[in-house]
């Protein structure tokens, strides 16, 4: 999809932005002629718009119009025709090369006076989204449309091919850019298309491949965790994987669970997914564990099926996300290095919330060596102005060879401590980018002082020097504290070193909810920290966070430190408060400017943290459309109560944030939420994921994450 900012580099350099007015002189008459089109940036083939002049200089205003340019010689408009008395102008339906066309206002005064105006003539494109999608036999998927520029009709077409075996696909009778598709009950790829009803040569078209499979979760190898709270509302959480056959049994599985009780292991010994009410993205998951509970759950699912989850028995209230593992030759495959982040309880019941992050070379060859980290506990450093060091006796193994993905390790530092991976979903990168090798990650020690509850994950480090420099860009950063204390935060590091201590700049907004309290720094008046790499090149850096710049008096900002997965990507906790701030650093890819044309879709959207027990997790189906007219609608499901979503608008402004409002279902649920665009798919011009927390004051929120 290309969006207004897309054309700007074409529109700079022919001096094309909109409205860019040219005015003459009159030969010594003193009358001058402008002329406006509304500040379009670009001009799609057959669209009518009326130019307008203005003249100064006398009290005849009437112009004559007219058009020319290199390419407006032969027959059939190639230009395009302008009304001469009116200016009401019709682009050609093909693009003419080169593609810009002046229009020229000529006053009938004096005809040395006029006035001319460069316009830039684009192809309308389609985007479908999503782009790729696995649709189980018989299920139900929606799909959108968007065509761009963004002023072009916002009206489609839709097909399916093969049209003998493709199934049913049927165009919603309101938004002509919304579709959904019914897949047949047989297996096989299918294209989905919506072609523009603007007439262009060659025709607006945008497609969708769809792979219909007999099953949303295939077979293979898969990794969770989970985190909630038990209906003592006691801390609790697992983490686990397994190998699904294509007939559904399992070869493998193993859970570990955290509890109030302690730690406990479960064979998994059967794995089940059925849809609900025939939507191909929301469903039940039920793990089925040999002398242990039974775990239901209510998934949505994201285009790829990734699952998040949100806890649907009665065992208490939670969230997750289970997603399939790599190959088993990615992880281990030689020397690799792993960032993580922890959070946990210092104590099994009526603990104090713990958080931990630090950095694990891992040789390949089962030892861990030169590891570091930093703690957290109520407040707490224990680690103290320098991190904790990992003993070189750390260790790390794989106790079943028929789960692959199982990895058990043991820390050396303050105290020895013991955990389970698992082996999830990603890659190792040589450059940040997406989807990185991430290790589910959950301790097995007996609770107690020295060894708290802890759960995570690890993302392998892309190898690269991390001083300042590595750390020029924006990013998006998601912070969780204790008793529902949450934050979103935009922000710029600048990539110098000449402050203080070699400190270099990180400014930009955020938004916090503190238990319904809200605090909101926006672009007008951002924030100006600092930030700094700690000294050596392993990805330990600092960060000022939060605080309130805009209060009177000012507070002052808290001090985190953050371990680098990769460029403006990492671990962070706060390194004082009671609050225990934990989250992650994603970095918002690099582009001119967002659109809310970039946000049209399905998404699955889910809690990721919570910290406090009353706040209800919830996973939501989203469905964003455009209706033109810069007039963008948010419906959908949510669940738990299978609620219905309806009436809601969102907006997103150009540097990535904006807003999603619901006024069904009611409140609390039905709050005003921030939304952090933090990755982008350039290819389709499509924001495919985003962050969101709820901003209504009085209400408490949780982080919530978006991925269609």
């Amino acid at each position: 999809m290309i969006k207004n900012c897309l054309f700007a580099a074409a529109l700079l350099s022919l001096a094309l932005a909109g409205g860019c007015a040219k005015g003459g002189n009159g030969t010594g008459s003193g009358i001058t002629v402008s002329v406006g089109d509304g500040n379009i940036p670009a001009i799609y083939p057959n669209q009518p718009l009326t130019f307008t002049a203005t003249v100064t200089g006398t009290t005849n205003k009437t112009v004559t119009w007219s058009l020319s340019g290199t390419a407006c010689t032969g027959t059939g408009n190639p230009c395009g025709t302008i009304d001469k008395n009116t200016g009401a102008y019709v682009a050609p339906a093909a693009v003419p090369s080169p593609a810009t066309v002046t229009i020229t206002a000529t006053s009938a005064a004096d005809s040395t006076a006029t006035g001319g105006l460069q316009v830039h003539i684009v192809l309308i494109s389609v985007t479908v989204t999503p782009t790729t999608v696995t649709v189980g036999q018989n299920l139900v998927q929606e799909f959108t449309a968007v065509a761009v520029p963004d002023d072009a009709p916002q009206t489609f077409t839709w097909t399916c091919t093969p049209s003998g075996s493709c199934g049913s696909l049927v165009q919603d009778p309101n938004v002509s850019g919304l579709a959904v598709y019914a897949a047949p009950a047989t297996n096989g790829p299918v294209v989905v298309a919506a072609t523009s009803t603007v007439q262009q040569s060659p025709a607006a078209v945008g497609q969708a491949k769809v792979t219909v499979a007999t099953s949303r979760l295939a077979a293979g190898t898969y990794a969770f965790r989970f985190s909630g709270y038990d209906t003592s509302n006691n801390p609790v959480a697992a983490a686990g994987s397994f190998i699904l056959t294509a007939n559904g049994t399992i070869t493998a599985g193993v859970e570990d669970a955290l509890s109030a009780s302690g730690p406990h292991q479960y064979p998994i010994t059967q794995v089940l997914y059925s849809p609900i009410s025939k939507n191909n993205n929301l469903g039940t998951l039920t793990l089925s564990l040999s002398g242990g509970p039974t775990n239901v759950y209510t998934a949505v699912l994201t285009s790829s099926g990734i699952i998040r989850m949100i806890e649907a028995d009665s065992a208490g209230t939670g969230s997750g996300v289970l997603q399939k593992s790599a190959a088993n030759t990615v992880f281990d495959a030689g020397a690799q290095t792993f960032v993580f982040g922890f959070t946990g309880v210092d104590k099994a019941t009526a603990g104090n919330r713990v958080g931990y992050v630090g950095i694990l070379p891992m040789d390949g060859s089962g030892k861990i060596t030169g590891g570091l980290f930093d703690t957290n506990d109520n407040g707490i450093n224990v680690c103290g102005a320098q991190p904790c060091n990992v003993s070189s006796t750390s260790t790390y193994s794989q106790p079943n060879a028929n789960l692959p993905t199982w990895w058990q390790m043991t820390l050396s530092s303050v105290s020895t401590q013991k955990f389970d991976f698992f082996v999830s979903g990603g890659q190792t990168q040589t450059k940040t980018g997406p989807n990185p090798l991430t290790l589910y990650v959950i301790s097995t020690d007996p609770i107690d002082g020295a060894h708290p509850a802890l759960s995570g994950s690890m993302v392998y480090q892309v190898p690269m020097t991390y001083n300042n420099a590595a750390f020029s860009g924006t990013s998006v950063s998601n912070l969780t504290g204790t008793n529902a204390n949450v934050s979103l935060t935009l922000g710029t590091t600048d990539g110098t070193s000449g402050g203080t201590g070699g400190a270099g700049g990180f400014t930009g907004t955020f938004d916090q909810n503190d238990n319904g309290a809200i605090v909101s720094v926006p672009a007008t008046k951002p924030f100006s920290y600092t930030y700094v790499a700690t000294g050596t090149t392993n990805g330990r850096y600092t960060f000022q966070m939060l605080g309130n710049p805009t209060a009177n008096p000012v507070v002052a900002p808290l001090p985190f430190v953050l371990y680098a997965s990769g460029a403006n990507r990492g671990f962070l906790l706060d390194q004082s408060s009671a609050a225990v701030m934990t989250g992650t650093m994603d970095p918002q890819p690099s582009k001119a400017s967002y659109a809310p044309t970039e946000l049209p879709g399905t998404y699955a959207s889910a809690t990721i943290s919570n910290s406090d027990s009353s706040i209800a997790p919830v996973v939501q189906n989203l469905l964003l459309t455009s209706t033109g007219g810069a007039t963008y609608n948010v419906a959908g499901t949510q669940n738990p109560g299978n609620l219905m979503l309806s009436g809601g608008k969102y907006t997103m402004t150009g540097t990535g944030v904006g807003t999603i409002t619901l006024t069904a279902p009611p409140p609390p649920t039905a709050a005003t939420n921030v939304i952090y665009a933090i990755d982008f798919d350039a290819v389709n011009s499509v924001v495919t994921d985003f962050m969101m927390m709820g901003t209504t004051s009085g209400t408490p929120s949780s982080i919530m994450f978006a991925q269609q």
